[in-house]
């Protein structure tokens, strides 16, 4: 039967093979290697670079092709000016602390977070509830990622406090952070020495432009400026209207302090970023009804408040209705970040969206939330989607003077009546000369209640106003009047509003790659990543039998023809066995396979194999190349092949 139930859970997890799997398929890899390699800087392989072209070619076709977004590609180098306009410069930035003694510099939420976790995870072991982790060797791993568990009982009420803390982790301020690593005891868990008080470090990446180093300037850590500082000519692009959306995927670049955990923390990665432009008065989306019934997995900011990380299953319709999610925009484009995320390969039951509390959640913005995927390493945050309100525009605007609003045409004109005071800039000038400019922003500064009151004292015969600094001035009728004038506009000017989605992609791989990986029942040492065809690098692979030169033009046409379709293929003629070919493709998350065989050379018949459960069907070559086509495709599955194709039974008759 070619259609069999695979069990992908007849063996836990196993984080040793995985990633030997990894080096050994040559995934990605330490940079400069050969040199010592340099913490936190990779190289992606033939296998990874192919599997991220994949996630961003399907990220294109699910954001930029699908919501009509218009792409752009800025400048890594940016002025120091920009930054220092934006807030990065000032407030980009993590909380350190030093060890005492060898100088090793943490990153302190991180410290905090592994040391009270492996005393969580002694707890369990002391109390039997969970068996001891398995010895790392110490040749392989000079560094270790976490804290090492030891078995040692904590009172109720301790661990109750630990739980509270780690729900809690993203709210504490670096002060605070200090007094939890003197409260309880936290120390570097590879020298057991105590730490320095938390101190800030700023993360971006400083250089200078020009040979003169007179003009000092940064590699972005995110592409998001790039986008603002084009927002006039998008507008104009497109036809100045919004809503609308900019992307972009591209590097960036972040210094951080102490990244251990492969893929999930590095200082050069690829981001894949959308700044949605909306009306401030207006964030519906005209397809919020599209995706209204999606449900996704909330932890909000409340519930983590209380010490809890429990999640909500909601739909996000009633997120939104409930004003749990900020507005409709905002949800719409959560619901379609959990569909891309699942699209792709990821588990849907290790994906939650958390919701950032007060103090982590930047100034300015409305609502923000996390896409988090849970690994091996924890709940890692690999997309962000914040409202960040109309900040990034305004302040640019203010520091330029160039304007980043949108005009607006009314349907209906407003009429407003207002009183407006109008001096006789001849006799006002001579009257009070160099005081002039400053008595006459304090009369454009009065409110409407003010200016009726200075209305009347005119019509008395004069009044007399205050300066700041106690200086009075006697105004009279001759030197201004104060009336009441009608206006009319037609043109409404603001500020629009940005929603933003931010995808880390080297994270939402590495996540892919855990999901994805399991190892055979009949066989622990036979390791398969099940990518979905849609990202995996190669789609099919093509086994001849024989290396005997009558195979050639088979395969030169089977390989033709796939090419034909767009379909990425590899040949594998080598001398292993056909058994081994499969395994190591297995390995490569290689979704199908096409055996060419002796009754192909006579019969024009071929074998196709699928990954998970090996199954094998046989038909004619062109039905099967049809069939393949279309499972790499995703219009049928598996299960619809099986009905179009006879199962193989590893017999062929031939002469």
């Amino acid at each position: 039967m070619a259609n069999i139930q695979v069990n992908k859970t007849a063996h836990p997890f196993d984080k040793t093979r995985f990633e030997a799997l990894l080096n050994r398929r040559f995934f990605y890899a330490p940079a400069f290697e050969i040199y010592g390699g340099v913490a936190g800087l990779y190289d992606y392989g033939p296998p990874g670079s192919s599997l991220q072209s994949n996630i961003i070619a399907e990220w294109r076709k699910h954001f930029i092709v699908e919501e009509h977004m218009l792409e752009v590609d800025t400048t890594i180098m940016t002025p120091a000016p920009v930054f220092e306009t934006s807030g990065h410069v000032a407030r980009f930035a993590d909380w350190m602390v030093k060890d005492l003694k060898t100088g090793e510099v943490l990153r302190a939420d991180h410290l905090v977070k592994n040391v009270l976790e492996a005393r969580l995870d002694g707890d369990k072991e002391a109390r039997g509830l969970a068996t001891a982790p398995p010895k790392e060797d110490d040749k392989k791993k000079k560094k270790k990622d976490k804290a090492k568990p030891t078995a040692v009982k904590l009172s109720d009420e301790l661990v109750t406090e630990y739980e509270t803390i780690l729900a809690k982790l993203d709210n504490y301020s670096g002060p605070e952070l200090g007094e939890l690593c003197r409260k309880h005891n936290i120390r570097n868990p590879d020298t057991d020495n105590e730490v320095s008080e938390p101190q800030q470090f700023n993360l971006m990446f400083a250089s200078s432009i020009g040979p003169t180093g007179q003009h000092p300037g940064f590699l972005r850590p995110e592409t998001a400026q790039g986008h603002f500082l084009n927002f006039s000519r998008l507008l104009e692009f497109n036809n100045d209207r919004i809503p609308f959306a900019s992307a972009q995927i591209g590097r960036s670049f972040r210094n951080e302090i102490s990244p251990r955990a492969g893929l999930l923390r590095v200082r050069e990665f690829t981001m894949a970023e959308i700044e949605h432009y909306v009306d401030p008065e207006d964030k519906r989306h005209e397809r919020f009804s599209e995706v209204r019934d999606v449900e996704l997995d909330l932890l909000d900011r409340d519930t983590q408040s209380s010490g809890s990380t429990k999640v909500t299953r909601m739909k996000i319709g009633d997120a939104v209705d409930k004003g749990i999610v900020a507005n409709e925009t905002l949800g719409y484009f959560l619901a379609r970040i959990h569909l891309f995320l699942v699209k792709i390969g990821i588990n849907p039951t290790r994906l939650r969206f958390r919701q950032h509390m007060a103090n982590e959640m930047a100034h300015y913005a409305t609502d923000c939330w996390d896409a988090e995927i849970q690994n091996s390493y924890g709940w890692t945050e690999c997309v962000g989607c914040a409202d960040r309100a109309a900040y990034d525009l305004s302040v640019h605007s203010a520091k330029t003077g160039h304007p980043l609003v949108v005009r607006q045409a009314l349907k209906e004109p407003i009429i407003t009546e207002k009183l407006v005071a109008e001096f006789d800039k001849k006799t006002f000038g001579k009257t009070f000369r160099k005081d002039a400019a400053l008595i006459q922003g304090i009369v454009e500064g009065m409110d409407e209640a003010l200016l009726t009151k200075l209305q009347g004292e005119l019509a008395q015969g004069s009044t007399t106003i205050t300066s700041s600094d106690g200086r009075e001035f006697k105004l009279t009728p001759d030197l201004l009047t104060i009336e009441r004038k009608t206006f009319k506009q037609s043109i409404r000017e603001f500020t629009p509003n940005v929603i933003e989605p931010s995808f880390g992609l080297g994270r939402i791989l590495y996540a892919l790659l855990e999901h994805s990986f399991w190892s055979r029942e009949q066989d622990v040492e036979r390791g398969v990543l099940s990518l979905p065809a849609v990202v995996a690098p190669t789609k099919v692979l093509i086994v001849p039998l024989s290396a005997k030169p009558e195979f050639d033009p088979l395969v030169r046409e089977v390989s033709a023809k796939l090419r034909k379709a767009g379909i990425f293929s590899r040949v594998d003629d080598s001398n292993a066995t056909i058994g081994k070919r499969y395994a190591r493709n297995d390995e490569l998350g290689t979704p199908f396979g096409l055996t060419i065989d002796f009754a192909s050379t006579q019969k024009r018949t071929m074998t196709l194999r699928e990954r998970d459960t090996t199954g094998q069907l046989i038909g004619d070559i062109d039905e099967v190349i049809a069939i393949v086509t279309e499972l790499v495709n995703g219009t049928i599955d598996w299960a619809e092949a099986c009905r179009r194709l006879p199962a193989y039974d590893g017999v062929q008759a031939v002469e």
